[in-house]
């Protein structure tokens, strides 16, 4: 089976600027970006609630508690938010009316229902065939994340306990390589 295209930057700001143009815009770039700079899943994505995100105070965590039914493996997990995410994650709030219900599902559809996986991996094939990018699914974002942070050196042991996984080689089978940085890895020498 081929697997998911990883978005470059110029690529990923494409997308993000037909979302921005698009209905529900708030809501899919932070579906998208919950992708891209956590590396979640669809599954895990639909799964979120708002109270999963924010503190008590309402401000968004640094940090989440996956639970083993969001989770594809049945595992918990800790998902560090860097600070782009954040901000992505307050803003996102900060256009909903009032503070919604803490035990609300994150990301709702037109309906006020929770998307789907299925229904998540379609929003996310939309908008990734509206920007031309040609071989991008729902699992792009995560190979896009595991590729970047492979990239700018963090141990392999990090990535995959940061995405979940059990093995080192299914980390490993995410990361993409091209040839501007297989001559940039000659360069080092």
């Amino acid at each position: 089976m081929k697997q998911a295209k990883v978005l470059s930057e110029q690529e990923l700001k494409r997308v993000l600027a037909v979302v921005a143009g698009s209905r529900h815009a708030a809501r899919n770039r932070l579906a998208i970006l919950l992708s891209h700079l956590a590396g979640l899943r669809v599954g895990e994505i639909a799964a979120l609630l708002v109270g999963d995100v924010i503190d008590q105070e309402g401000r968004a965590r640094d940090q989440l508690h996956l639970n083993s039914a969001y989770t594809k493996g049945g595992l918990s997990r800790t998902v560090f938010i860097n600070k782009r995410l954040k901000r992505e994650i307050e803003q996102y709030l900060s256009g909903l009316s009032g503070l919604p219900d803490r035990d609300r599902k994150l990301l709702t559809t037109q309906k006020k229902d929770g998307f789907s996986s299925n229904s998540l991996c379609q929003l996310f094939k939309e908008k990734y065939s509206k920007a031309g990018v040609d071989g991008a699914s729902s699992h792009s974002g995560r190979r896009y994340f595991i590729t970047k942070l492979a990239h700018a050196g963090v141990s392999p042991k990090v990535i995959m306990d940061l995405v979940g996984h059990k093995h080192l080689t299914t980390t490993q089978r995410y990361i993409d390589v091209n040839d501007e940085m297989k001559k940039a890895a000659v360069e080092v020498i």
